[in-house]
Order: C-alpha cells, then sequence, then structure tokens
C-alpha cells in the first residue's frame, strides 16, 4: 500500500511578530495557529478527494520540524504529532532535511512527502487532498500548489515554457521585471516522491542567500525532465502569518469560514459582524445567536436554544432549549430547558440542572442546582447542592468563604425547600427537603425537613409537616 506523511515547517523564530511566544502557538478563533495546520493534515483522509484514490493511501501521525522553543510547541501538542530538530535556520529546505531520520524510521516507509508550512492556518484539508491526489494521478515527482493573484506579493514566481511546462520558481528578490508581472505564484505546500526527494536535498547547493531553499527543487526536476504538477488554490489559503496585522486578518477570514459553516448546518446567526464563534464550538440546529455573542473554547450549544444578545460562554456545555441573555457562562454544565439572565454568572463547576430558571445578578460557582429550581435575582450559591423544585429568594447568598483559615465550606439545601429572600446561609449547613427559611434569617445551624425557621440566626420556629425526630421536637420545647 502507498504510505504518505506529512512535514509541517515550524522552527521559524517569528521575530517579525514581536513576542516571547513561538509564532505557531499565538491564538487564531481560540486555538493556535499549527492547530489549525494540523486539523487540516488529519482531516485529509475524509474528504472526498481522497477517499477516491484506488488504492487507498495510508499516513502516519505528522512530523513537526521545529526549532525556536521547540519544548513549547511540543509541550502544547504532546503525542498529536512526531517531532525533529533544525539545529539550524538554514532554509526550508535545511528543514526538511532535519525530518528525513524521523521521515526514514516510520513503519511502513511513506512513498510521498507532503510539505507545508505551521504558520498557514487557512489551508483546507481539501486542497491539501487534491494536492495527493493530483500527485498519485500523474505519477509525478514533484506536485505543488500555485495561486493567481493580480494583488502585489513577495512570493515566487511561476515560469513556464510556451507548452505550459513549469520550469523554475523565480523568488522576488532574484526576478527580472518580466518575470514579476507573472500572476501565477508559489504557495508553499508541496509533494515529493521520497526515493527522489533526499539524495537531491542531500546535495542541494545554497542560494545567494546562503540558504537551502524548497523553492530550488523545482528548477533540478525540471532539468532532469521530471513530471513536475501543479495544483491552483487561492492564495488566501496559503498566506502564512508574519506578524500581528496578518494575525488579525486571518482572524476575520478565518471567523467568517466559521460562522458560514453554523448558519449552513442550520444555526441562525442575526449578526455575523458581532459574534465571535471559535473553531472548536458546536452549535445545534435550530439554535439562534443573538448579536454580540461570544462562543469559545471548546463550548457545546444544544439544539433550539436562543443565546444573546451580548453573552459570553466560554468552555461549557449547554444542552437543549436554553435561553441565555446578556450573561456570563464559564466553564459550566446546563442540561436541557434551563434560562438564565439578562447580567447573571455561572463561573467554573457550575451545574445547572433540567428546567432550572436563574434571575437578573445572579451567581453560581462551583455548584449543583437541581430540577425546576427557581433562583431569583441578586442571589449567589456557591459550592453547595441545591434539590430539585427548590424556591432561592431574592439576595440569597452562601457565605462559603472562611477569610481567616481560607476554607470554603459546603451548604446542602434540601428537595422542595424554600429559602426566603435576603436569607444568608452561612455553611457547613444544611436545610432540609420542604424547609423554610423566613426572610433576612441567617442560617447557621442545620435545618431538619419539613421546618420552618427564621430570625438571626435563625432557630426553628414550627414544623409545616409532621416529624417523627425527636430532636426536632427538644428543639421546639426547648425554645419555646
Amino acid at each position: 500500500m502507498n504510505t504518505y506523511a506529512t512535514v509541517v515547517l515550524a522552527a521559524g523564530k517569528g521575530t517579525r511578530m514581536r513576542s516571547n511566544l513561538p509564532k505557531v502557538l499565538h491564538p487564531l478563533a481560540g486555538v493556535p495557529l499549527l492547530a489549525h495546520v494540523l486539523n487540516a493534515v488529519e482531516s485529509i483522509p475524509s474528504t472526498s478527494a481522497f477517499s477516491s484514490l484506488d488504492p487507498p493511501m495510508a499516513t502516519h501521525r505528522p512530523v513537526v520540524v521545529v526549532g525556536h522553543e521547540a519544548a513549547q510547541i511540543e509541550a502544547a501538542f504532546a503525542q498529536r504529532c512526531l517531532y525533529a530538530i533544525q539545529a539550524s535556520q538554514l532554509g526550508t529546505g535545511d528543514a526538511v532535511l532535519a525530518a528525513r531520520g524521523v521521515l526514514e524510521a516510520l513503519e511502513p516507509r511513506p512513498q510521498t512527502i507532503l510539505v507545508c508550512y505551521g504558520d498557514t492556518p487557512l489551508i483546507r484539508s481539501e486542497l491539501l487532498a487534491s494536492i495527493l491526489t493530483e500527485h498519485i494521478a500523474r505519477k509525478a515527482t514533484i506536485t505543488f500548489l500555485t495561486a493567481l493573484t493580480e494583488r502585489e506579493s513577495d512570493f515566487g514566481r511561476i515560469v513556464r515554457d510556451s507548452a505550459g511546462r513549469v520550469r523554475e520558481i523565480v523568488e522576488v528578490k532574484r526576478a527580472t521585471k518580466e518575470q514579476m508581472r507573472i500572476k501565477e505564484v508559489n504557495s508553499g505546500v508541496y509533494c515529493f516522491d521520497r526515493s527522489w526527494l533526499w539524495p537531491v536535498l542531500q546535495d542541494l547547493p545554497r542560494n545567494a542567500s546562503g540558504e537551502y531553499y524548497l523553492t530550488d527543487l523545482i528548477g533540478i526536476a525540471s532539468a532532469q525532465e521530471r513530471v513536475i504538477a501543479t495544483v491552483t488554490g487561492t492564495l488566501d489559503e496559503s498566506t502564512g502569518i508574519n506578524n500581528r496585522v496578518q494575525l488579525a486578518e486571518a482572524e476575520q477570514m478565518l471567523r467568517r469560514r466559521i460562522l458560514e459553516r453554523h448558519m449552513y448546518a442550520g444555526v441562525t446567526i442575526v449578526d455575523p459582524t458581532t459574534t465571535y464563534i471559535d473553531n472548536d464550538v458546536k452549535i445545534g440546529m435550530d439554535s439562534v445567536i443573538l448579536p454580540g455573542t461570544f462562543l469559545t473554547g471548546k463550548t457545546t450549544i444544544g439544539s433550539s436554544c436562543r443565546i444573546g444578545p451580548g453573552t459570553t460562554i466560554d468552555q461549557s456545555v449547554i444542552g437543549d432549549e436554553c435561553v441565555i441573555r446578556n450573561s456570563v457562562v464559564e466553564g459550566a454544565t446546563f442540561e436541557d430547558g434551563v434560562s438564565m439572565g439578562p447580567f447573571s454568572h455561572c463561573r467554573p463547576g457550575a451545574h445547572l440542572a433540567r428546567g432550572v430558571r436563574m434571575g437578573n445578578f445572579a451567581e453560581v460557582k462551583n455548584a449543583f442546582v437541581g430540577e425546576e429550581t427557581d433562583m431569583h435575582h441578586f442571589s449567589y450559591i456557591g459550592d453547595a447542592t441545591v434539590g430539585d423544585h427548590v424556591n432561592i429568594g431574592a439576595g440569597t447568598i452562601t457565605s462559603n468563604y472562611n477569610g481567616i483559615t481560607k476554607q470554603k465550606y459546603h451548604t446542602t439545601i434540601g428537595d422542595g425547600a424554600f429559602i426566603g429572600c435576603d436569607t444568608i446561609l452561612v455553611p457547613p449547613v444544611t436545610v432540609g427537603e420542604q424547609a423554610m427559611t423566613g426572610a433576612g434569617s441567617v442560617v447557621n445551624k442545620d435545618i431538619p425537613p419539613g421546618a420552618l425557621a427564621f430570625g438571626v440566626p435563625a432557630r426553628v420556629q414550627r414544623m409545616l409537616q409532621p416529624s417523627h425526630d425527636d430532636t426536632v421536637k427538644r428543639s421546639l420545647q426547648k425554645e419555646e
């Protein structure tokens, strides 16, 4: 079986980014630049162009050539890739040659080497697959990606003869005025026949810059009358990111692509110009995203939800038929049918069960709130377990932080409890099932099931339901 391997070049310093962070780790739509390229590479086998190959091709994990801040890149992607070190920055040819040892150790050994850059986040898997399939169909020695453009660029020009055959790639600094008028440019993605590549790379002479360029391989292959094939794409897809201006431009193009993907999948986005959705976000059909909404990280939104306006959801799971208005949700889980806002906040560890209704200016942190519970305005529930069908009155808070020992204590509220307005729960404390607190109470002791308690501090006043608990009876007798 024919096998291919992908080499991703990511060893450059990226000095024009003016950053301590390696260029390929700069985030774009919520994930690093290199992650976008790896996503495209890893999706090649699932494309329609690739599936048409007969016989099929197998592949390996991509080999990423690293150099500057290699440890950061390897830490970010771990076992997702194989890694090769380019010790000296001597050009693209030197970078590919640095991967030879890793590639030759693969089993089965790849017959085709696909090369692309780690700073081209707009490259599509379909385009990469087209280059591979063209390479196989033409039985080419080299197949590479070109683009036609009317705008000025510093990409190498593709020089062809009168029969349309590629003769060389001329870098801008060496190009004549006539060559500079050529509209077809090199996009920097290549397929090579492995058996031809290594000996030629090994003997590749340095160019005028003192480096080894992959572009010089085109002229060598042409002189040897080798088969050279090309695939034409758009310049945007292959444009590398060299500075933060280009990063912002790529962000705009990629975000539009993400929004279109969701809209074609059945999501209504009312105003794409004010809606920001990261690459890894998933949204169910018939959900509506209103203006000013940010969906970031690995967030999942169910179907038939209404999100926004002015809402931020990060690293969270939202069920079906949820409504979230003008609020912030971070690291939280919402089951189906939850409503929230406006102007509320769920912090990491918040879990709202089915049908929870959370009003305005309310906050939940590291707490489970049970089914069909109403949590009204100006309330804070932190480090707590709240049962089903509970009423949390406006102004209720869990006073869960001990400022002396820096500990946080837990509050438990049973099913069907009614917590009156402005109740302060001082944990560790438990309010039993069907219990009730009066408005303005400070609860610093457990309230048994079915009891009414109020006051500062709150005391059990009477039983709302019959109790067979002797402890409750003695408590009531003592207070009388």
